[in-house]
C-alpha cells in the first residue's frame, strides 16, 4: 500500500512540473510580441468583431 502512495505522490509532482513548463512556454510566447504586433492583432480582432454576421 505504501508504494501506491509513493507512486501517486511522484505522479503529482510530475504533473505540477509539466503544468509549470506549459505555463512558462506560453508566457515566453506571449512576451515575444512587440507592441506594434499586439496593436495590429487587437485592431484586427476589433474589426472582425464589428463586422456583421449573416
Amino acid at each position: 500500500m505504501r508504494s501506491v502512495w509513493k507512486f501517486l505522490g511522484l505522479a503529482g509532482v510530475i504533473g505540477v512540473a509539466a503544468t509549470g513548463a506549459v505555463i512558462a512556454r506560453a508566457e515566453r510566447k506571449r512576451q515575444a510580441y512587440t507592441p506594434e504586433e499586439v496593436r495590429a492583432r487587437l485592431q484586427q480582432r476589433m474589426a472582425e468583431a464589428n463586422t456583421p454576421k449573416s
